[in-house]
């Protein structure tokens, strides 16, 4: 997915500072990793909304894409033991009754 990133310079690379989806606007509070692929260069990010992001930069093109998104929910959920009960307040995943 095609997305608008507003960069800024760290140590002479361009890093995301905010992205847009639509016509949401994400706010980016940390840049947790990046790498480099033959002509792209990802950046692993955190939204201001919890969320984590992997954005691909197509240097050519000068034009970003969204990768991969988890919600901070999703993170959470994610981040539980298997076989540690819920807690009655949250509901079942489905496919899991």
């Amino acid at each position: 997915m095609r997305i608008v990133v507003e960069t800024r310079q760290d140590h002479g690379i361009e890093v995301p500072r905010t992205l847009r989806l639509n016509v949401d606007r994400v706010e980016v509070v940390e840049v947790l990793d990046q790498w480099y692929g033959p002509d792209y260069r990802y950046c692993k990010v955190k939204g201001g909304d919890g969320a984590l992001y992997i954005l691909r930069l197509d240097e050519g093109r000068s034009e970003w894409h969204l990768t991969m998104f988890a919600s901070a929910r999703a993170q959470a959920f994610s981040a539980q033991p298997c076989g540690q009960p819920r807690q009655a307040s949250e509901p079942t995943p489905i496919g899991r009754l």
